[in-house]
């Protein structure tokens, strides 16, 4: 069985202490090693429909921070790897800063521009760079507590908002919050998505619409990150291999 591991990022920040930045440093010395322990880079689609490696590792990040292409990509280009990111479309190129729950103590503070989010011309500077744009919704709702018709907006108007931005098809998202149900699963898959990402508080089967990733914080070395990443990985082998006797 080949290993795809799904790492999800935020923000990347010397010096904003949110519970979801990385810093630089930390951020490079994880991922130089992955890579020098054989994982070659793809992006999230790329990985679930032909991995170019035993050992593929997938870099994503969540909210589209400006930090994401003036720090994150530099540091992956020297190590050779792509990334995708998960734009909230009602903020792409706005000024408003996301201020959703979570982000919003960071408001009228010293790090209120970590929530900036990336604009269109910029997000195609990196897909031009090998990089895949896959959506975060429009505004970054809970789904779950969402009407039916609430969820079809958010996951539609944001796959399309995408595609009329990139000019490629969007074919992945990611559900705030790691926020879903059975509900959500379904419209995504009705909405055109193929592979949807979560960072699953338990164990869970690596399916497409709920693809598990690993979720990477502030202060985490890259030992500690491998260690989760191997249980993540052994768990949702052993949940996958329920589910195909299951359905026999």
């Amino acid at each position: 069985m080949r290993d795809v591991l799904v790492l999800c990022y935020h923000g990347i920040s010397e010096t904003w202490p949110a519970e979801t930045s990385v810093r630089p440093a930390d951020f490079e010395h994880q991922l130089a090693s992955f890579v020098k322990r054989g994982y070659r880079g793809a992006t999230f689609s790329e990985a679930l429909t032909v991995p170019p490696s035993e050992r593929t590792l997938v870099v994503s990040f969540d909210d589209a921070h400006r930090s994401v292409l003036d720090v994150a990509a530099p540091i992956m280009s020297e190590l050779g790897l792509p990334g995708t990111v998960f734009v909230p479309t009602g903020y792409a190129g706005s000024e408003a800063p996301m201020a959703w729950e979570g982000y919003d103590e960071w408001m009228a503070t010293e790090h209120e521009a970590e929530l900036r989010c990336l604009g269109w011309e910029e997000l195609r500077d990196l897909a031009s760079n090998g990089w895949e744009v896959g959506s975060h919704t429009r505004s970054h709702p809970r789904l779950s507590s969402l009407s039916e018709a609430e969820i079809e907006n958010e996951l539609s108007d944001s796959r399309r908002e995408c595609e009329e931005a990139m000019g490629v098809s969007c074919t992945s998202v990611a559900y705030p919050y790691s926020d879903y149900d059975d509900r959500v699963v379904r419209l995504a898959g009705a909405a055109g998505y193929r592979f949807a990402a979560t960072v699953p508080r338990g164990p869970r089967a690596s399916l497409p619409l709920e693809w598990p990733r690993v979720g990477v914080y502030r202060g985490e070395g890259a030992a500690r990150i491998r260690v989760r990443a191997r249980s993540r990985r052994l768990q949702a082998s052993g949940l996958s291999r329920a589910a195909r006797v299951f359905r026999r």
